[in-house]
């Protein structure tokens, strides 16, 4: 049933938005999301992705978001949201996105690229705390880095 609403206010959102699409490419995203509601795997994993994400904040864990390029602004936006007000007002949630360019231009020349992410979880994180790796591409190797280097602790890591 909620599968059948979002679908409709995308449908909503997509119809009114088309007409000024000359290239087409918002009906390649429509399809898209389209084609990610329809596959039922897809729906099964956001959902237990999303509880996950509840029980860490009930259980006073945080969640660490990265990503390289643009798909660190996506994770920035990601923790915002819990930081910020999405929606109504509310508690703050624990939510980080580290970018702070000093520890990366240091972790980066003192240990590798692959540790920029791994460095600050390591520093900040603890056991339970959830971290969401966004890579757009597929290809980021800093994530192999961090998600290899942050394993050794109890974190339930994502990948987006």
């Amino acid at each position: 049933k909620n599968k059948q609403r979002l679908k409709k206010m995308i449908k909503a959102g997509y119809d009114n938005l088309h007409r000024f699409d000359k290239d087409k490419n918002l009906n390649k995203y429509y399809q898209t999301i389209v084609r990610f509601l329809d596959n039922e795997k897809n729906l099964t994993e956001l959902h237990w992705f999303s509880t996950e994400l509840v029980n860490a904040f009930k259980n006073g864990n945080k969640v660490f978001s990265f990503g390289n390029g643009g798909s660190m602004c996506d994770a920035r936006h990601f923790a915002e949201e819990f930081t910020g007000r999405y929606r109504k007002d509310r508690p703050a949630l624990p939510a980080l996105a580290p970018l702070d360019s000093s520890h990366i231009t240091c972790v980066a020349n003192d240990y590798g690229f692959d540790y920029v992410f791994s460095r600050s979880v390591d520093a900040f994180g603890k056991d339970g705390d959830i971290l969401l790796a966004i890579s757009t591409s597929g290809n980021s190797l800093p994530f192999a880095g961090s998600i290899i280097g942050i394993a050794v602790n109890n974190f339930l890591v994502a990948v987006l």
